[in-house]
């Protein structure tokens, strides 16, 4: 078993970011050589003909859900020490992964989505808030998006609302429109990631770039949340994988013998962000 990635705390400004506006940028989250080989693979998964966990949408969407299932080669972005810290300073260590999530927006005009018949702004987990209401509807859960494809002004780069987390109402699209004012695009490099909660607003761009817009959005929430994805038992139980990377598979609340012990499953990421206070206290 390999040892987990050195404690590292958050970075404050980051966390200010997110809190205010419901998502933020997180520099340099993955080397470029790394970045190649997703790339490489994600267009391998997207040219064959496998259908679990395939993905199709509107206008041409493809993708996958579960792709760690697919190809070990995302590994790497599971418990990757550049986001994960941030992602549990907002949450907390009793998360697990709920989806690895593989989309390719194809470029061209807009058909049926994102037209003002249609204009596409959503938040994530939607049946929470019609279950509790918008006042009510907590932050559960927050993707990490990473982009495989050149990210031009013109490839069709997911959109937020800054604030919009804290909304208390639908925001309002203008008639003829497809976006709500002040929308923006985040301004990104090629190995930066984005982080969003389940209550943002958000949308996917329109992609004119003359190529494909891959995207590799990783969602984390709490472990009492049920996963999108299909379960990675085999995966969870490699033994090469460390503890955090087990727990964020959906290590169970179980002693050594299978019995119950509550909360356990969390208790990989719960040692690791004490760790990561004490080292940041000394």
């Amino acid at each position: 078993m390999t040892a987990s990635p050195p404690p590292a705390a958050p970075d404050a400004g980051t966390i200010d970011a997110f809190e205010r506006d419901g998502y933020a940028i997180i520099r340099n989250a993955i080397a470029p050589g790394l970045r190649d080989r997703l790339r490489t693979a994600a267009e391998k998964l997207l040219a064959s003909d496998i259908t679990q966990g395939r993905d199709r949408g509107g206008d041409g969407k493809d993708g996958f859900r579960g792709c760690l299932n697919l190809d070990r080669v995302f590994l790497p972005l599971l418990a990757n020490p550049a986001v994960l810290p941030t992602v549990v300073g907002l949450l907390s260590p009793n998360i697990h992964l709920l989806s690895a999530h593989l989309i390719s927006l194809p470029s061209g005009p807009p058909r049926t989505i994102r037209i003002p018949e249609r204009h596409g702004w959503h938040r994530d987990m939607y049946g929470v808030t019609a279950d509790l209401g918008f006042t009510n509807t907590p932050r559960m859960a927050i993707k990490a998006a990473h982009y495989l494809t050149p990210t031009t002004a013109d490839c069709g780069l997911t959109m937020f609302l800054p604030g919009s987390h804290r909304v208390t109402e639908e925001p309002v699209v203008p008639a003829d429109a497809i976006d709500p004012p002040g929308a923006i695009t985040p301004d990104i490099a090629e190995t930066d990631a984005v982080l969003f909660e389940n209550r943002t607003w958000h949308t996917g761009g329109i992609n004119l770039s003359g190529q494909p817009r891959i995207a590799l959005m990783l969602q984390y929430g709490y472990r009492w949340l049920h996963p999108v994805d299909d379960p990675a038992t085999g995966l969870r139980n490699d033994p090469s994988l460390t503890p955090i990377e087990q727990q964020l598979l959906g290590l169970p609340d179980r002693r050594a013998d299978g019995s119950l012990a509550k909360g356990n499953g969390a208790a990989p990421i719960r040692s690791w962000e004490t760790s990561t206070r004490t080292a940041t206290s000394v």
